[in-house]
Protein backbone atom coordinates (compact mmCIF):
# COMPACT_ATOMS: atom_id res chain seq x y z
CA UNK A 1 0.00 0.00 0.00
CA UNK A 2 1.36 3.39 -0.94
CA UNK A 3 2.13 6.17 1.54
CA UNK A 4 -0.59 8.80 2.07
CA UNK A 5 0.15 12.53 2.43
CA UNK A 6 3.90 12.22 2.50
CA UNK A 7 5.56 15.50 3.52
CA UNK A 8 8.66 16.30 1.54
CA UNK A 9 10.43 19.08 3.41
CA UNK A 10 13.65 20.07 1.71
CA UNK A 11 15.27 22.52 4.08
CA UNK A 12 18.03 23.50 1.71
CA UNK A 13 20.30 22.17 -0.92
CA UNK A 14 22.90 23.54 -3.28
CA UNK A 15 22.27 23.42 -7.00
CA UNK A 16 24.40 25.49 -9.34
CA UNK A 17 25.65 27.47 -6.33
CA UNK A 18 22.06 28.47 -5.43
CA UNK A 19 20.38 27.54 -2.14
CA UNK A 20 16.78 26.42 -2.54
CA UNK A 21 14.08 25.60 0.03
CA UNK A 22 10.89 23.68 -0.80
CA UNK A 23 7.94 22.09 0.97
CA UNK A 24 5.90 19.58 -1.06
CA UNK A 25 2.78 17.83 0.19
CA UNK A 26 2.19 14.79 -2.03
CA UNK A 27 -0.55 12.21 -1.76
CA UNK A 28 1.02 8.98 -2.95
CA UNK A 29 -1.96 6.66 -3.38
CA UNK A 30 -3.58 4.39 -5.93
CA UNK A 31 -2.51 1.47 -8.07
CA UNK A 32 0.63 0.99 -10.09
CA UNK A 33 3.42 1.27 -7.58
CA UNK A 34 5.28 4.25 -6.13
CA UNK A 35 6.56 5.62 -9.45
CA UNK A 36 3.03 5.85 -10.82
CA UNK A 37 1.76 7.31 -7.53
CA UNK A 38 4.46 10.00 -7.60
CA UNK A 39 3.62 10.92 -11.20
CA UNK A 40 -0.09 11.21 -10.35
CA UNK A 41 0.65 13.31 -7.25
CA UNK A 42 2.92 15.76 -9.10
CA UNK A 43 0.56 15.99 -12.06
CA UNK A 44 -2.39 16.72 -9.75
CA UNK A 45 -0.38 19.34 -7.85
CA UNK A 46 0.32 21.16 -11.13
CA UNK A 47 -3.22 20.70 -12.49
CA UNK A 48 -4.84 22.08 -9.33
CA UNK A 49 -2.52 25.08 -9.21
CA UNK A 50 -0.75 24.13 -5.98
CA UNK A 51 2.49 24.10 -8.00
CA UNK A 52 2.37 27.28 -10.07
CA UNK A 53 4.06 27.62 -13.49
CA UNK A 54 7.75 28.38 -13.06
CA UNK A 55 8.00 26.75 -9.62
CA UNK A 56 11.38 25.06 -9.18
CA UNK A 57 11.18 21.48 -7.90
CA UNK A 58 13.70 19.80 -5.62
CA UNK A 59 16.54 17.91 -7.27
CA UNK A 60 15.48 14.30 -7.74
CA UNK A 61 18.18 13.13 -5.34
CA UNK A 62 16.80 15.29 -2.54
CA UNK A 63 13.19 14.34 -3.22
CA UNK A 64 14.12 10.65 -3.38
CA UNK A 65 15.85 10.88 0.00
CA UNK A 66 12.85 12.60 1.59
CA UNK A 67 10.32 10.14 0.15
CA UNK A 68 12.45 7.08 0.81
CA UNK A 69 12.46 6.17 -2.88
CA UNK A 70 15.18 5.06 -5.23
CA UNK A 71 16.76 7.96 -7.12
CA UNK A 72 16.00 6.30 -10.46
CA UNK A 73 12.30 6.13 -9.54
CA UNK A 74 12.07 9.89 -8.99
CA UNK A 75 14.27 10.63 -12.01
CA UNK A 76 12.01 8.50 -14.21
CA UNK A 77 8.90 10.27 -12.84
CA UNK A 78 10.44 13.66 -13.61
CA UNK A 79 11.40 12.49 -17.11
CA UNK A 80 7.89 11.25 -17.91
CA UNK A 81 6.28 14.51 -16.72
CA UNK A 82 8.78 16.46 -18.84
CA UNK A 83 7.81 14.35 -21.83
CA UNK A 84 4.12 15.00 -21.12
CA UNK A 85 4.75 18.74 -20.94
CA UNK A 86 3.95 19.19 -17.25
CA UNK A 87 7.59 19.95 -16.34
CA UNK A 88 10.63 21.41 -18.04
CA UNK A 89 14.27 20.50 -17.43
CA UNK A 90 17.13 22.73 -18.48
CA UNK A 91 20.82 22.53 -17.68
CA UNK A 92 21.64 25.01 -14.92
CA UNK A 93 18.00 25.82 -14.26
CA UNK A 94 16.82 22.57 -12.70
CA UNK A 95 13.38 21.04 -13.05
CA UNK A 96 10.47 23.48 -13.08
CA UNK A 97 6.73 23.47 -13.64
CA UNK A 98 6.12 24.27 -17.30
CA UNK A 99 4.81 27.75 -18.03
CA UNK A 100 2.10 26.33 -20.27
CA UNK A 101 0.90 23.87 -17.63
CA UNK A 102 -2.25 25.76 -16.69
CA UNK A 103 -4.14 24.65 -13.59
CA UNK A 104 -7.58 23.16 -13.97
CA UNK A 105 -10.13 25.91 -13.75
CA UNK A 106 -13.53 25.36 -12.12
CA UNK A 107 -16.64 25.58 -14.26
CA UNK A 108 -17.64 29.13 -14.93
CA UNK A 109 -20.31 30.43 -12.65
CA UNK A 110 -22.53 33.40 -13.05
CA UNK A 111 -21.30 35.84 -10.41
CA UNK A 112 -23.81 36.99 -7.90
CA UNK A 113 -24.64 40.63 -8.06
CA UNK A 114 -22.71 42.36 -5.30
CA UNK A 115 -24.27 45.24 -3.41
CA UNK A 116 -22.79 48.60 -4.34
CA UNK A 117 -19.76 49.44 -2.24
CA UNK A 118 -20.04 52.55 -0.15
CA UNK A 119 -17.65 55.27 -1.24
CA UNK A 120 -15.21 56.39 1.38
CA UNK A 121 -14.79 60.05 2.28
CA UNK A 122 -12.77 62.15 -0.13
CA UNK A 123 -11.48 64.44 2.60
CA UNK A 124 -10.31 63.12 5.98
CA UNK A 125 -10.54 65.73 8.72
CA UNK A 126 -10.97 63.31 11.59
CA UNK A 127 -9.25 64.23 14.82
CA UNK A 128 -6.67 62.08 16.56
CA UNK A 129 -4.34 61.18 13.70
CA UNK A 130 -1.14 62.89 12.56
CA UNK A 131 -0.16 63.29 8.93
CA UNK A 132 0.85 59.70 8.22
CA UNK A 133 2.65 60.71 5.02
CA UNK A 134 5.13 62.66 7.19
CA UNK A 135 6.35 59.65 9.17
CA UNK A 136 10.18 59.98 9.40
CA UNK A 137 10.94 56.73 7.61
CA UNK A 138 14.63 57.32 6.94
CA UNK A 139 15.42 58.45 10.48
CA UNK A 140 13.32 55.66 11.99
CA UNK A 141 15.09 53.08 9.83
CA UNK A 142 18.48 54.46 10.85
CA UNK A 143 17.53 54.15 14.52
CA UNK A 144 16.24 50.63 13.97
CA UNK A 145 19.50 49.59 12.35
CA UNK A 146 21.58 51.08 15.14
CA UNK A 147 19.34 49.48 17.75
CA UNK A 148 19.67 46.05 16.15
CA UNK A 149 23.43 46.34 15.72
CA UNK A 150 23.98 47.38 19.32
CA UNK A 151 21.38 45.11 20.95
CA UNK A 152 22.77 42.54 23.40
CA UNK A 153 21.76 38.93 22.83
CA UNK A 154 19.39 38.89 25.80
CA UNK A 155 17.17 41.40 23.96
CA UNK A 156 15.89 38.52 21.83
CA UNK A 157 14.66 36.60 24.86
CA UNK A 158 11.62 37.22 27.09
CA UNK A 159 11.15 40.92 27.81
CA UNK A 160 10.85 42.79 31.08
CA UNK A 161 7.18 43.78 31.61
CA UNK A 162 8.31 47.23 32.72
CA UNK A 163 9.91 47.74 29.30
CA UNK A 164 13.49 47.98 28.12
CA UNK A 165 15.66 50.00 30.43
CA UNK A 166 17.18 51.82 27.45
CA UNK A 167 13.78 53.29 26.58
CA UNK A 168 12.89 54.07 30.20
CA UNK A 169 16.17 55.93 30.63
CA UNK A 170 15.64 57.86 27.40
CA UNK A 171 12.09 58.77 28.45
CA UNK A 172 13.29 59.92 31.87
CA UNK A 173 15.59 62.45 30.24
CA UNK A 174 13.16 63.53 27.53
CA UNK A 175 10.08 63.93 29.76
CA UNK A 176 12.06 65.93 32.31
CA UNK A 177 13.45 68.23 29.64
CA UNK A 178 10.38 68.65 27.42
CA UNK A 179 7.42 68.13 29.76
CA UNK A 180 8.71 68.93 33.25
CA UNK A 181 8.11 65.39 34.52
CA UNK A 182 10.01 64.30 37.63
CA UNK A 183 10.77 60.60 37.59
CA UNK A 184 13.39 57.88 37.24
CA UNK A 185 13.56 54.78 35.02
CA UNK A 186 12.30 52.50 37.78
CA UNK A 187 8.97 54.38 37.92
CA UNK A 188 8.20 54.10 34.21
CA UNK A 189 6.24 51.17 32.76
CA UNK A 190 5.99 50.85 29.00
CA UNK A 191 2.58 50.10 27.49
CA UNK A 192 1.08 50.08 24.01
CA UNK A 193 -0.91 53.29 24.34
CA UNK A 194 -3.35 55.19 26.55
CA UNK A 195 -6.19 52.66 26.28
CA UNK A 196 -3.78 49.89 27.27
CA UNK A 197 -2.72 51.95 30.26
CA UNK A 198 -6.36 52.27 31.35
CA UNK A 199 -6.87 48.53 31.00
CA UNK A 200 -3.80 47.81 33.11
CA UNK A 201 -4.73 50.32 35.81
CA UNK A 202 -8.45 49.59 36.12
CA UNK A 203 -8.99 46.26 34.38
CA UNK A 204 -6.14 44.81 36.40
CA UNK A 205 -7.54 46.05 39.70
CA UNK A 206 -4.68 48.42 40.49
CA UNK A 207 -7.18 51.30 40.71
CA UNK A 208 -10.92 51.33 41.34
CA UNK A 209 -13.76 53.69 40.56
CA UNK A 210 -15.60 55.91 40.69
CA UNK A 211 -13.45 58.04 38.39
CA UNK A 212 -14.12 61.70 37.62
CA UNK A 213 -13.69 62.62 33.95
CA UNK A 214 -14.12 65.74 31.86
CA UNK A 215 -17.65 66.26 30.51
CA UNK A 216 -16.26 66.18 26.97
CA UNK A 217 -13.77 63.45 26.16
CA UNK A 218 -13.07 60.41 24.04
CA UNK A 219 -15.98 57.98 24.16
CA UNK A 220 -13.69 55.03 23.50
CA UNK A 221 -11.93 55.67 26.81
CA UNK A 222 -15.26 55.67 28.64
CA UNK A 223 -16.05 52.35 26.98
CA UNK A 224 -12.74 50.87 28.16
CA UNK A 225 -13.50 52.03 31.70
CA UNK A 226 -17.08 50.75 31.57
CA UNK A 227 -15.80 47.34 30.45
CA UNK A 228 -13.64 47.30 33.59
CA UNK A 229 -16.69 48.07 35.74
CA UNK A 230 -15.63 51.66 36.46
CA UNK A 231 -18.30 54.33 36.87
CA UNK A 232 -17.30 57.69 35.45
CA UNK A 233 -18.54 60.98 36.90
CA UNK A 234 -18.47 63.97 34.48
CA UNK A 235 -16.92 67.30 35.49
CA UNK A 236 -18.25 70.44 33.75
CA UNK A 237 -15.91 72.53 31.61
CA UNK A 238 -15.53 76.26 31.15
CA UNK A 239 -12.97 78.59 29.59
CA UNK A 240 -10.43 77.60 32.27
CA UNK A 241 -10.79 73.86 31.78
CA UNK A 242 -12.32 71.24 34.04
CA UNK A 243 -14.25 72.43 37.11
CA UNK A 244 -12.12 70.55 39.61
CA UNK A 245 -13.96 72.35 42.41
CA UNK A 246 -16.83 69.96 41.64
CA UNK A 247 -14.76 66.94 42.65
CA UNK A 248 -16.35 64.98 45.48
CA UNK A 249 -15.84 61.47 46.79
CA UNK A 250 -14.29 60.03 43.64
CA UNK A 251 -11.13 58.00 44.09
CA UNK A 252 -9.33 59.58 41.13
CA UNK A 253 -9.77 62.03 38.26
CA UNK A 254 -8.76 61.77 34.59
CA UNK A 255 -7.75 65.06 32.96
CA UNK A 256 -6.19 66.38 29.73
CA UNK A 257 -4.59 69.43 31.39
CA UNK A 258 -2.14 70.51 28.67
CA UNK A 259 -4.82 70.69 25.98
CA UNK A 260 -8.37 69.73 26.91
CA UNK A 261 -9.75 67.16 24.54
CA UNK A 262 -11.62 68.05 22.43
CA UNK A 263 -12.61 71.62 23.34
CA UNK A 264 -9.02 72.93 23.59
CA UNK A 265 -7.22 75.13 26.08
CA UNK A 266 -5.00 74.29 29.08
CA UNK A 267 -6.17 73.76 32.63
CA UNK A 268 -5.82 77.04 34.53
CA UNK A 269 -2.78 77.15 36.86
CA UNK A 270 -4.99 77.67 39.92
CA UNK A 271 -6.98 74.57 39.03
CA UNK A 272 -3.82 72.55 38.45
CA UNK A 273 -2.77 73.36 42.01
CA UNK A 274 -6.30 72.76 43.30
CA UNK A 275 -6.59 69.26 41.83
CA UNK A 276 -3.28 68.26 43.39
CA UNK A 277 -4.47 69.62 46.74
CA UNK A 278 -7.66 67.57 46.35
CA UNK A 279 -5.63 64.41 45.68
CA UNK A 280 -3.51 65.00 48.78
CA UNK A 281 -6.51 65.71 51.01
CA UNK A 282 -8.56 62.74 49.71
CA UNK A 283 -5.65 60.31 49.29
CA UNK A 284 -6.75 60.39 45.67
CA UNK A 285 -4.98 60.28 42.36
CA UNK A 286 -4.78 62.38 39.20
CA UNK A 287 -4.45 60.59 35.84
CA UNK A 288 -2.83 62.96 33.34
CA UNK A 289 -3.46 62.20 29.68
CA UNK A 290 -0.65 64.08 27.92
CA UNK A 291 -1.76 63.15 24.42
CA UNK A 292 -0.34 66.03 22.34
CA UNK A 293 1.64 68.18 24.76
CA UNK A 294 4.51 68.68 22.30
CA UNK A 295 2.43 70.69 19.83
CA UNK A 296 1.87 74.30 20.91
CA UNK A 297 1.91 77.38 18.71
CA UNK A 298 0.84 80.65 20.33
CA UNK A 299 1.73 80.06 23.93
CA UNK A 300 4.56 78.96 26.16
CA UNK A 301 4.89 75.24 26.88
CA UNK A 302 2.56 73.97 29.59
CA UNK A 303 4.43 71.56 31.84
CA UNK A 304 2.99 68.34 33.17
CA UNK A 305 0.84 68.38 36.30
CA UNK A 306 2.92 65.42 37.44
CA UNK A 307 5.77 67.80 38.22
CA UNK A 308 3.68 69.32 41.05
CA UNK A 309 3.46 66.02 42.95
CA UNK A 310 4.93 62.82 41.45
CA UNK A 311 3.30 60.73 44.19
CA UNK A 312 -0.23 61.92 43.41
CA UNK A 313 -0.18 61.97 39.59
CA UNK A 314 0.11 59.20 37.00
CA UNK A 315 1.47 60.75 33.82
CA UNK A 316 0.48 58.84 30.66
CA UNK A 317 1.79 59.54 27.17
CA UNK A 318 2.43 57.88 23.83
CA UNK A 319 3.79 58.53 20.34
CA UNK A 320 0.44 58.04 18.56
CA UNK A 321 0.08 61.78 17.86
CA UNK A 322 3.74 62.78 17.58
CA UNK A 323 4.86 59.86 15.36
CA UNK A 324 2.11 57.46 14.36
CA UNK A 325 -0.62 55.32 15.95
CA UNK A 326 1.01 52.40 14.14
CA UNK A 327 3.94 52.62 16.58
CA UNK A 328 2.21 50.98 19.51
CA UNK A 329 4.30 52.49 22.28
CA UNK A 330 3.27 54.51 25.31
CA UNK A 331 4.33 54.94 28.91
CA UNK A 332 3.08 55.40 32.43
CA UNK A 333 5.07 57.46 34.92
CA UNK A 334 3.89 56.03 38.22
CA UNK A 335 3.99 56.97 41.88
CA UNK A 336 6.31 54.55 43.64
CA UNK A 337 3.50 52.74 45.45
CA UNK A 338 1.89 51.60 42.18
CA UNK A 339 4.93 50.34 40.29
CA UNK A 340 4.94 46.76 41.58
CA UNK A 341 1.19 46.37 41.18
CA UNK A 342 1.24 47.56 37.56
CA UNK A 343 4.19 45.32 36.73
CA UNK A 344 2.39 42.35 38.30
CA UNK A 345 -0.78 43.13 36.32
CA UNK A 346 1.14 43.36 33.09
CA UNK A 347 2.62 39.90 33.62
CA UNK A 348 5.97 38.23 34.02
CA UNK A 349 7.02 38.89 30.43
CA UNK A 350 6.54 41.69 27.92
CA UNK A 351 3.54 40.60 25.89
CA UNK A 352 2.34 43.87 24.41
CA UNK A 353 5.07 46.17 23.09
CA UNK A 354 7.75 44.97 20.71
CA UNK A 355 11.13 45.04 22.43
CA UNK A 356 12.83 45.90 19.14
CA UNK A 357 10.48 48.86 18.65
CA UNK A 358 11.30 49.98 22.19
CA UNK A 359 15.01 49.94 21.40
CA UNK A 360 14.36 51.83 18.18
CA UNK A 361 12.38 54.54 19.99
CA UNK A 362 15.11 54.78 22.63
CA UNK A 363 17.67 55.49 19.91
CA UNK A 364 15.24 57.85 18.17
CA UNK A 365 15.01 59.87 21.38
CA UNK A 366 18.67 59.87 22.37
CA UNK A 367 19.92 60.65 18.86
CA UNK A 368 17.81 63.81 18.71
CA UNK A 369 15.70 62.51 15.82
CA UNK A 370 12.51 62.73 17.86
CA UNK A 371 13.11 66.38 18.75
CA UNK A 372 13.86 67.23 15.14
CA UNK A 373 10.72 65.47 13.96
CA UNK A 374 8.53 67.22 16.53
CA UNK A 375 9.96 70.64 15.63
CA UNK A 376 9.38 69.98 11.93
CA UNK A 377 5.83 68.80 12.47
CA UNK A 378 5.08 71.63 14.88
CA UNK A 379 5.95 74.07 12.09
CA UNK A 380 3.88 72.14 9.54
CA UNK A 381 0.82 71.85 11.78
CA UNK A 382 1.01 75.51 12.72
CA UNK A 383 0.91 76.34 9.01
CA UNK A 384 -2.12 74.08 8.62
CA UNK A 385 -3.82 75.76 11.58
CA UNK A 386 -3.15 79.21 10.09
CA UNK A 387 -4.58 78.17 6.73
CA UNK A 388 -7.74 76.91 8.44
CA UNK A 389 -8.20 80.14 10.38
CA UNK A 390 -7.58 82.24 7.27
CA UNK A 391 -10.01 80.21 5.15
CA UNK A 392 -12.75 80.51 7.75
CA UNK A 393 -12.19 84.24 8.17
CA UNK A 394 -12.60 84.66 4.42
CA UNK A 395 -15.46 82.26 3.67
CA UNK A 396 -17.26 81.80 7.02
CA UNK A 397 -16.44 84.75 9.31
CA UNK A 398 -19.50 84.00 11.44
CA UNK A 399 -17.90 80.71 12.62
CA UNK A 400 -15.82 80.97 15.81
CA UNK A 401 -12.65 78.85 15.93
CA UNK A 402 -11.38 77.72 19.34
CA UNK A 403 -8.69 75.46 20.76
CA UNK A 404 -6.13 76.45 18.14
CA UNK A 405 -3.26 77.55 20.37
CA UNK A 406 -2.02 73.95 20.52
CA UNK A 407 -2.72 70.44 19.36
CA UNK A 408 -3.74 68.81 16.10
CA UNK A 409 -7.39 69.84 15.86
CA UNK A 410 -9.67 72.85 16.15
CA UNK A 411 -13.28 73.29 17.26
CA UNK A 412 -15.63 75.26 15.04
CA UNK A 413 -18.42 76.68 17.19
CA UNK A 414 -21.76 76.60 15.37
CA UNK A 415 -25.09 78.36 15.92
CA UNK A 416 -27.33 76.39 18.32
CA UNK A 417 -29.21 73.56 16.67
CA UNK A 418 -27.05 73.38 13.54
CA UNK A 419 -24.48 70.71 14.43
CA UNK A 420 -26.40 67.70 13.14
CA UNK A 421 -27.18 69.32 9.80
CA UNK A 422 -23.56 70.52 9.47
CA UNK A 423 -22.20 67.00 10.03
CA UNK A 424 -24.60 65.68 7.38
CA UNK A 425 -23.63 68.46 4.97
CA UNK A 426 -19.95 67.63 5.49
CA UNK A 427 -20.63 63.96 4.78
CA UNK A 428 -22.48 64.99 1.60
CA UNK A 429 -19.36 66.89 0.56
CA UNK A 430 -17.28 63.76 1.19
CA UNK A 431 -15.74 65.07 4.42
CA UNK A 432 -15.06 62.84 7.41
CA UNK A 433 -15.16 64.74 10.71
CA UNK A 434 -16.83 64.63 14.12
CA UNK A 435 -19.40 66.80 15.80
CA UNK A 436 -18.87 67.89 19.40
CA UNK A 437 -21.88 65.87 20.52
CA UNK A 438 -19.95 62.65 19.84
CA UNK A 439 -17.63 63.46 22.77
CA UNK A 440 -20.21 64.60 25.34
CA UNK A 441 -20.57 62.45 28.46
CA UNK A 442 -24.11 61.03 28.49
CA UNK A 443 -24.61 61.86 32.18
CA UNK A 444 -23.33 65.43 32.24
CA UNK A 445 -25.62 68.31 33.17
CA UNK A 446 -23.38 70.72 31.30
CA UNK A 447 -25.29 72.59 28.55
CA UNK A 448 -24.64 71.15 25.10
CA UNK A 449 -22.52 73.17 22.68
CA UNK A 450 -22.84 72.81 18.91
CA UNK A 451 -19.60 72.48 17.02
CA UNK A 452 -17.38 70.55 14.62
CA UNK A 453 -14.05 68.97 15.57
CA UNK A 454 -11.67 69.45 12.65
CA UNK A 455 -8.44 67.44 12.55
CA UNK A 456 -6.21 69.65 10.47
CA UNK A 457 -3.19 67.38 10.93
CA UNK A 458 -4.75 64.33 9.31
CA UNK A 459 -4.66 65.02 5.53
CA UNK A 460 -1.47 64.84 3.55
CA UNK A 461 -0.04 68.16 2.41
CA UNK A 462 -1.43 67.95 -1.13
CA UNK A 463 -4.90 66.95 0.11
CA UNK A 464 -5.28 69.70 2.71
CA UNK A 465 -6.24 72.54 0.35
CA UNK A 466 -9.17 70.67 -1.29
CA UNK A 467 -10.31 69.52 2.17
CA UNK A 468 -10.45 73.12 3.42
CA UNK A 469 -12.39 74.21 0.36
CA UNK A 470 -14.93 71.43 0.84
CA UNK A 471 -15.23 72.22 4.55
CA UNK A 472 -16.04 75.88 3.93
CA UNK A 473 -18.73 74.82 1.49
CA UNK A 474 -20.37 72.57 4.08
CA UNK A 475 -20.67 75.12 6.89
CA UNK A 476 -24.06 76.61 7.77
CA UNK A 477 -24.76 80.16 6.55
CA UNK A 478 -24.91 83.08 9.02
Amino acid sequence: MADSWVNSWVNSWVDSAERIGSDLHLELTGPGGRRAALIRALREAVRSGRLAPGTRLPPYRSLAADLGMARNTVADAYAELVAEGWLTARQGSGTRVAERAEPLRPAARVPKKSPPRARGPRHDLMQGTPDTSAFPRAAWLASYRRALQQAPNEVFGPGDPAGRVELREALTEYLARARGVRTEPGRIVICSGFAHALRLLFGGGVLRGPLAVEAYGLGFHREVLAAAGVRTVPLPLDEHGARVDRLGRERSVLLTPAHQFPTGGPLHPARRAAVVDWARARDGLVLEDDYDGEFRYDRKPVGAVQGLDPERVIHIGSVSKSLSPAVRLGWMVLPERYVDAVRATKGEREAWSSVLDQLCLADFLTSGSYDRHVRRMRQRYRGRRDRLVTALAEHAPHIEVTGVAAGLHAVLRLPPGTESSAVKAAAWQGIALDGLAAFRHPETDMPAVDGLVVGYATPSEHAYGPALEALCGALPPP
